[in-house]
């Protein structure tokens, strides 16, 4: 008969709203050992298996720190539960976790504060005694105070049948499926997963059912929510009423956004995440919250493996009335499994545009064209070895279905021109990088010129500000002595007086650096260069702090409105670098307001 070898699960801590399918190892009459599912439907051998699904309820609850969630509280901010602040935002794992959390945590309070009004001096008692004395927190944290947590202000319904109680542990069942995602009524809970053979025609189990237990269920951290800042310094109100503010002004927002592909998120690279957080399941989901709330009107994803844009970007962006697109990078380098190659996936509103067209770029073919063209035979086999690195680039064109105000030939198409790559060469082959960038840039030139429409330039360039691809990016031409074109040991690059283009295109974020210093825009020109008007970072990870990422737009016929706030990294090294619990890719991401100039007649 089948037997049961192993069951464990995916992930140490299992997190609300993140799919648990653990991994169940079946031993055959013969010995040999299967993984897969067997259903009633389809017995093995005689035999089906059974799963099932409880939520471990103990009579001592226990409270989950609202910012380091995989850690117990042991204290609680007496302020919040003045406030009437959600309880669950109370709550601390040390004295040290609540004095570092202080600064975000107080404009909680501060929120609250203006929010409800009518409380008089009781609201300037509270939060005085609380900034003075600091007796506004409770550090004797009971489990009748905790309790509120579990159920994150809500009233917890379980399922009336009483499985099984053991000591102070009662067992209600919540699934019967392979699959389980936690809910936020297991919050604080252990879960426990049991699988049984059974017999297909008695219906009677096999042996004893084999189980595994979880640990407690933690919340999905979430960070707070980054703002978009117009470029004239005022803070807009993004997620409740940007819709209705872009359809009427007749603006559009571009995001770009590396979220790391699952294939490169490895405990060794980034030892620093936690497990848990570093899993698929969960940053699937993570990222999937943070994309949608961005409500970008056109979204460029770079490093989205091909299964996961099939069977989880494109399906569930649709749901958000987004219409897919992906370019697969080619795998003439690449030697794993082909339906984990990365590409470029972009995404756009249906309602906002329609597509128009559709360019692919692929580096390798013109890396092949190149050496045929330049290199002799003899170096050929040793010139294609340096330039093909399976990158691509997909270009969409698109037409608005907004009106957009002020064009002064209003029945005339609007259309916008998206190029979305990520140019994954190393460092060291300055050439190759500089060589994919200008070939993309030519290939971008003729489609202006066969068309008046403007032009967004999107993705991850991996080229730092000052770079020989930034420059010639930003200002259309590289300086002869630049240092990087040094490095040519095929003669791509040369004569230098090639590498130019004609597009008149200027960095999204270089906004912030332009603009007149007001009071809005004074914290974010901080977290700009000075020496080259861009973020002083993208990407953040322990050993990596640099601009890689870039939206470049083409400056005569598009302004730049807003762009979403960026982040300093203070707040995200607070704990760890990137990725992290809150943000789940080492990349941040990058999201530019625009509006279509008028055009000139001819």
């Amino acid at each position: 008969m089948l037997s049961v070898v192993r069951v464990h699960l995916p992930s140490d801590i299992p997190i609300v709203g993140c799919e648990l399918t653990p991994y169940v190892l079946l031993r055959r009459p013969d010995t040999s050992l299967i993984s897969h599912h067997i259903p009633q439907s389809a017995p093995i051998h005689g035999s089906f298996l059974t799963y099932k699904w409880y939520r471990v309820q103990s009579d001592r609850k226990v409270a989950i720190c609202s910012v380091h969630p995989s850690e117990q509280a042991t204290l609680q901010c007496l302020g919040c539960v003045k406030a009437k602040i959600p309880v669950a935002k109370s709550y601390h794992c040390s004295p040290k976790c609540f004095s570092d959390a202080w600064r975000h945590h107080r404009l909680l309070h501060e929120r609250a504060a203006s929010a409800v009004n009518e409380n008089g001096n009781e609201e300037e008692e509270l939060f005085g005694r609380f900034n003075s004395t600091g007796s506004g927190v409770n550090t004797s944290l009971t489990s009748s105070q905790s309790s509120g947590s579990l159920t994150n202000g809500t009233t917890t319904l379980y399922p009336v049948a009483v499985t099984q109680r053991n000591g102070g542990e009662t067992w209600f069942e919540v699934g019967h499926s392979k699959t389980y995602t936690p809910s936020a009524d297991d919050i604080g809970h252990v879960l426990k997963f049991e699988c049984a053979v059974i017999d297909a025609e008695t219906k009677l189990p096999l042996g004893h059912s084999s189980t595994v237990l979880t640990s407690r269920v933690i919340p999905a951290p979430s960070p707070t929510p980054r703002r978009l800042i117009s470029v004239s310094g005022v803070e807009i109100p993004v997620h409740l009423d940007l819709d209705s503010r872009l359809s009427s002004s007749g603006t559009f927002t571009v995001l770009s956004y590396n979220i790391l592909s699952d294939a490169y998120a490895t405990n060794e690279l980034y030892s620093y995440c936690p497990s848990w957080a570093l899993s698929w399941t969960y940053r699937r989901q993570n990222l999937l919250r943070e994309i949608v709330g961005y409500r970008a009107d056109i979204v460029c994803l770079q490093e989205v493996q091909s299964d996961h844009f099939e069977e989880f970007f494109a399906p569930e962006l649709d749901k958000h009335s987004y219409q897919a697109m992906f370019k697969r990078k080619t795998a003439e380098v690449f030697s794993g499994n082909i339906n984990t190659v990365d590409g470029c996936a972009t995404f756009f509103r249906r309602d906002r545009f329609a597509h128009v067209k559709k360019y692919e770029v692929e580096f390798n073919k013109a890396a092949q064209s190149l050496t045929e063209a330049l290199v002799p035979s003899a170096q050929k086999k040793t010139a294609l070895s340096r330039l093909v690195k399976d990158n691509v680039a997909l270009i969409v064109v698109l037409e608005a279905k907004f009106n957009n105000q002020g064009v002064d030939n209003p029945g005339k198409r609007q259309l916008v021109c998206v190029a979305n790559t990520h140019v994954n060469v190393p460092q060291e082959l300055k050439d190759v990088k500089l060589w994919q960038v200008h070939t993309l840039l030519k290939g971008l030139e003729k489609i202006a010129a066969s068309a008046d429409i403007p032009m967004l330039v999107c993705g991850d360039f991996n080229s730092v500000p000052g770079s020989a691809p930034h420059a010639l990016l930003a200002m259309g031409k590289i300086d002869p002595m630049h240092p990087d074109l040094a490095v040519d040991p095929l003669g791509i690059l040369r004569p230098a007086t090639k590498l130019m283009h004609q597009l008149p295109l200027v960095s999204a974020y270089s906004s912030f650096a332009r603009m007149p210093v007001v009071l809005g825009l004074e914290q974010q020109r901080r977290r700009m260069d000075p020496s080259t008007n861009e973020p002083l970072f993208t990407n953040c990870t322990r050993d990596f702090i640099e601009t890689p990422d870039y939206i470049f737009y083409s400056a005569d016929s598009l302004t730049v409105e807003s762009l979403l706030e960026l982040l300093d990294e203070e707040s995200l090294r607070k704990d760890t670098a990137l990725p992290s619990a809150e943000w789940s890719s080492d990349h941040i991401a990058l999201l530019a307001e625009f509006r279509c100039k008028p055009r000139t007649r001819r």
